[in-house]
């Protein structure tokens, strides 16, 4: 049986301000592991990916707030980020990019994630068999 475990993302209050003002809270916000899906709820985005679209992860960190707050796109890499701290995340990379969330040519080769459990993060991604990148 396939249980679905949940990770909420890690608030800054310092940020709080400009997450409410996107409508992300600690009520709408959470990564979800589970029934063979990465499931991402951030406000009103969504997306949800296989987890065998997974092709690895890496634990990042120290991010400028600037490129780290709110739901960005980056211009280098087209990776896609959720981010409610510039501390530390969880970046995972796609076998297939994903789709953008707006009508966009642009697809998401990875996304980081500011879950306020990194390391669970993780630990979840390897008992579903995906590795971190380099190993």
């Amino acid at each position: 049986m396939d249980t679905t475990e949940t990770f909420p993302f890690a608030f800054d209050a310092r940020y709080a301000w400009i997450l409410r003002g996107l409508g992300v809270k600690a009520g709408n916000s959470e990564v979800a592991l589970g029934g063979g899906n990465l499931s991402v709820r951030f406000g009103r985005w969504h997306m949800s990916t296989p987890i065998g679209n997974i092709a690895c992860y890496q634990i990042t960190e120290n991010y400028r707030w600037f490129k780290a707050i709110g739901i960005r796109g980056s211009l280098a890499d087209h990776g896609l980020t959720f981010g409610t701290n510039a501390d530390r995340g969880l970046c995972v990379k796609f076998v297939e990019p994903i789709p953008s969330l707006l009508p966009s040519p642009i697809k998401h080769p990875g996304m980081t994630l500011t879950v306020a459990d990194v390391d669970g993060l993780a630990a979840a991604l390897r008992r579903h068999g995906v590795t971190a990148d380099g190993d």
